[in-house]
């Protein structure tokens, strides 16, 4: 079962994230699919015809406020994924939240942990079979 079907976030400068979640999604393959002046879009839209995808919204609003407890997580396809993940969020803006590698929370955890350059934490995880 696929629990998610869209997410939507604030942050109160997009362009100060935009960079940054541009080349996170873009490595995870998800495309930037709209760019407007107060928020943008990644991923597909589910259909009643297509229903396994996931959509990432983010807002700007002078409201928005980070939780260091509050994080999301991206299924990676790879290790390479996750790695270049945290390579690449590092590079345009984003902070070391845990480097890339196995974690104990069940077998096969591979993930890295960013700050975006907000504070909001984010995450890839990509689940091997050993």
């Amino acid at each position: 079962m696929q629990l998610l079907d869209h997410v939507s976030i604030t942050v109160k400068s997009l362009a100060a994230v935009k960079p940054f979640y541009r080349a996170i999604m873009h490595v995870l393959g998800a495309e930037l699919v709209y760019d407007e002046a107060d928020a943008i879009g990644f991923g597909e839209r589910n259909t009643a015809l297509s229903d396994r995808h996931s959509y990432l919204s983010i807002f700007e609003s002078e409201h928005a406020s980070v939780d260091p407890r509050r994080h999301w997580c991206f299924r990676a396809s790879s290790i390479f994924q996750v790695d270049e993940f945290h390579a690449l969020g590092l590079s345009r803006g984003g902070s070391d939240a845990g480097l890339p590698g196995l974690r104990d929370y069940h077998a096969g955890y591979y993930a890295a942990f960013l700050f975006d350059p907000e504070g909001n934490k984010v995450e890839a995880v990509f689940h091997c079979v050993k």
